[in-house]
């Protein structure tokens, strides 16, 4: 008699294959899901004996679900603009995080927490390599990244200051100039300087920057370094020195005493050349006025918004004009991707088939890069789903056409022995 057992596995098998397939269409708009497709295995054979030249007679005995294997190729990239959002274009996946329990995810729709941290769609803390005084170490620990609120850039003193400005050869000796200048304490605080000019002689002008005498608790003003200037009869600064420097470097320090608001005293380097050796200062038959001012202070700045870069650096804009990092989105890798487990809200967890995860950056080793303000989507071909359905469909509805087809000669048997 034939053994309903077989067809019955072949309706099971099939009906597994349908709900691989139907969970791969529910989620043919989920960010970053992979598709699945059940591969089916054949079961044990009954050997019913050898034929004449000793080759084995076997009997197949069904069908079953030997494995459910997961596509891990990219799905299509969707911009979104929004800056939380990364996108993984190769292998790897986020390292997420939730109360303790390390998972990892494809689905890079992130947004920011009320306390700042960049968080998946569940609320787990998006892990990676926060920076250091504007510094991460790829090869740390990795722990929550802080991309928002609450975020400051410390201040920074100014120490540099390169300005460009014409002075007037027409003028006639003994007149003067000044020009004021901003610049920033090591506490932020912001100060005026004035670089004062006046001519001495021809092509020679004397200089004197000042610092207004309330700043250091003073009444009068503060000299913070004086000298002479003099140029060539094309109007270019005459590096001092013989011979000079070439290209010239040369620059003039300007320091003063401690400040009465707290600061450190200012120490600054006054830039007379650019760094290809161009004088910053000329004199032409034009008007004395200022042209260019660089100067590399800042106070303390709130983070505005940041963006994240291919290789997982997250950078910040901040209010008082200056960028940083804040940290490097870390991504894991597996040595057997086919071993991890879903573990649901996108995400996945290590097995003992993968093996653990291997984490670093983005870029590096087998690690794919990032893009920014987007989010990878569904690798589901609804077409192919589509085309598997029949396939399915089919094979359940022949496994079902044996059933009854066992089931009538089961009848016929029955109906002869009465």
């Amino acid at each position: 008699m034939a053994s309903f057992s077989v067809p019955l596995s072949g309706l099971n098998a099939s009906s597994q294959a349908l709900t691989v397939i139907s969970n791969n269409l529910a989620n043919l708009n989920t960010p970053g899901y992979k598709g699945t497709t059940a591969d089916f295995t054949t079961l044990f054979s009954q050997s019913m004996g050898e034929s004449g030249n000793g080759d084995p007679i076997q009997v197949g005995t069904g069908t079953g679900v030997g494995s459910v294997s997961t596509n891990f190729t990219d799905g299509a990239v969707n911009t979104t603009g929004i800056d939380s959002n990364a996108a993984i274009q190769g292998s790897g996946f986020f390292v997420v995080n939730n109360n303790g329990q390390q998972s990892y995810t494809r689905a890079g729709n992130f947004t920011v927490s009320s306390a700042g941290f960049l968080q998946a769609e569940d609320g787990s803390q998006v892990m990676g390599y926060p920076a250091v005084n504007g510094a991460v170490n790829p090869n740390g620990t990795i722990s929550p990244l802080q991309v928002g609120a609450g975020v400051i850039i410390p201040a920074k003193a100014t120490t540099n200051v390169s300005l460009g400005l014409n002075l007037d050869s027409a003028a006639a000796v003994g007149t003067s100039f000044s020009d004021p200048v901003q610049i920033y304490d090591s506490l932020g605080g912001s100060h005026t300087i004035t670089a004062n000019f006046s001519k001495t002689a021809i092509n020679t002008w004397s200089y004197d920057i000042t610092l207004p005498g309330a700043d250091t608790g003073g009444t009068t003003p503060t000299s913070l370094g004086s000298g002479t200037l003099n140029f060539d009869s094309n109007g270019q600064l005459i590096p001092a020195g013989s011979p000079p420097p070439v290209p010239p470097s040369q620059t003039v320090a300007l320091n003063s005493a401690a400040l009465a608001d707290g600061a450190s005293a200012l120490n600054m380097s006054w830039n007379l050349f650019d760094s290809q050796g161009n004088s910053l200062l000329t004199q032409t038959a034009s008007a004395s006025a200022p042209v260019s001012l660089q100067q590399n202070g800042a106070a303390v700045g709130n983070l505005l918004n940041f963006t994240i870069g291919s290789d997982g650096m997250v950078n910040g804009s901040y209010s008082n004009g200056q960028t940083g990092i804040l940290g490097q989105i870390a991504l894991a890798t597996f040595a057997n991707p086919q071993g991890i487990k879903a573990v649901g809200n996108n995400d996945f967890a290590a097995s003992a088939a993968s093996g653990l995860a291997t984490i670093g950056a983005p870029g590096t080793g087998s690690r794919g890069s990032l893009q920014g303000g987007a989010v990878e989507q569904s690798n589901v071909d609804i077409a192919s789903e589509f085309a598997s359905l029949i396939q399915a469909q089919q094979g359940y509805e022949a496994s079902a056409k044996a059933v009854t087809t066992f089931d009538k000669i089961s009848m016929d048997t029955i109906n002869m022995a009465g």
